[in-house]
């Protein structure tokens, strides 16, 4: 009699008969969700569908973020890492922030250093690059309506800031500077 009693168990799940319907709904769910973000994906995005997208996150409290890295080979045959984007790591742990670490290439010939960075989607106007004191860092903060970029830049060697030049162009902002010998006070740079 107790082998009819487990043969019958055996044959009905403990967990019901419809168990694995149910999880075949969720994955035809599931699929159906991916393919229709392909559709969207294949067709393309306009500008308001992704500004829109991007505000429903925000009210959901999910932030976009932004981490990418770039390897150069540095004057000395080592290879440079520098990160950019809105992920930084604090207590060994990643953080999202408001402002973003532009992308940044730093260029050093005969008397002239370069500094050229990825900040897409400002306006001209509202991007504020300046000097340190020292005249060994170049701190470049902008801010727009959507995005924030910040970043203090180590030059290779002391500039002279009356000397700089910067213009921005399609989100790609390029500071030209004169290398110097003497130690100047912090000095604003305008961007044309």
């Amino acid at each position: 009699m107790e082998d009819d009693w487990w043969y019958r168990r055996r044959r009905r799940p403990f967990w019901g008969e419809d168990l694995f319907d149910e999880i075949g709904k969720v994955f035809e769910d599931m699929e159906r969700m991916v393919w229709d973000l392909m559709r969207r994906f294949s067709r393309g995005f306009t500008p308001e569908e992704l500004r829109e997208i991007e505000r429903q996150l925000e009210r959901q409290g999910i932030r976009p973020y932004v981490y990418g890295f770039s390897i150069t080979i540095g004057p000395d045959g080592k290879p440079v890492i520098r990160e950019f984007g809105n992920m930084r790591r604090e207590r060994g742990k990643p953080v999202i922030t408001e402002e973003r670490e532009p992308l940044i290439d730093v260029f050093e010939s005969g008397d002239e250093v370069t500094v050229i960075a990825e900040i897409p989607g400002v306006e001209k106007d509202k991007i504020d690059v300046k000097v340190s004191d020292d005249g060994r860092t170049l701190i470049i903060s902008a801010s727009d309506t959507n995005r924030r970029y910040y970043k203090e830049v180590e030059l290779p060697s002391k500039v002279d800031p009356s000397s700089a030049k910067a213009s921005y162009k399609n989100g790609v902002l390029e500071v030209k500077l004169k290398k110097a010998g003497k130690g100047r006070e912090g000095f604003k740079i305008s961007v044309e």
